[in-house]
């Protein structure tokens, strides 16, 4: 599996021929827009930093979208969204945390979340987590310190943050969440290729990945 960061909340990841691509920016968000094929595309917030459907479809490949809580299962890909609220947008104040199950891979991404807390519902069912995604630079979603008690809660083998260094207020986001989880600061990577074998025994190690 390869997991490439693209800026924001946007993510690539891709298994075999298979792409997935979580929270693409749209053509009307002020951020980097990375136009890449994706066979499924998940969108945690209406909002045009992460709705940005038209941006991951690339020539005749159309997109199957994912955009709201629910289950689906789509090219062996099972996927859980779990109703969670933002105030990154005050009009759309519905987040969906997505829980996606990929050859026997968890990833679970949780969008642009705020507030505290997870959800009742997904603090019940989310286990065995392989790879979080989570936000952490506040603006609306977790800040770095709510971002790595969560992920202390949810157990994931391995933590990949996301929504850092967007505004001149989140900056800092990254090397604040790396001294709470006291992580050495690392040089992000291009990309986070792996195995699932290579990460048994891991525990919430953290994955800085490059803006690609």
């Amino acid at each position: 599996m390869i997991i490439t960061y693209h800026g924001g909340e946007c993510f690539k990841v891709s298994q075999g021929d298979l792409t997935l691509a979580f929270n693409p920016p749209s053509k009307e968000s002020k951020l980097k827009v990375s136009k890449f094929g994706a066979d499924i595309v998940l969108v945690s917030l209406n909002n045009p930093d992460f709705n940005g459907v038209d941006t991951a479809s690339l020539g005749d490949k159309v997109p199957f979208v994912v955009n709201g809580p629910g289950e689906y299962d789509v090219k062996s890909v099972t996927i859980r969204g779990y109703l969670s609220p933002s105030q990154y947008d005050k009009a759309q104040p519905i987040n969906t945390i997505y829980s996606v199950i990929v050859e026997g891979v968890h990833i679970c991404f949780l969008g642009a979340l705020g507030g505290d807390d997870l959800p009742i519902e997904a603090k019940q069912e989310l286990d065995q987590i392989d790879v979080l995604i989570t936000p952490i630079g506040g603006d609306g979603v977790f800040d770095y310190a709510t971002a790595y008690k969560r992920a202390v809660q949810l157990e994931p083998k391995v933590v990949i943050p996301m929504h850092f260094g967007m505004t001149s207020g989140n900056k800092d986001a990254l090397k604040l969440f790396l001294k709470e989880a006291a992580a050495e600061a690392t040089q992000p990577i291009d990309k986070f290729v792996f195995k699932r074998k290579d990460i048994e025994g891991k525990e919430g190690e953290i994955v800085v990945l490059q803006n690609s």
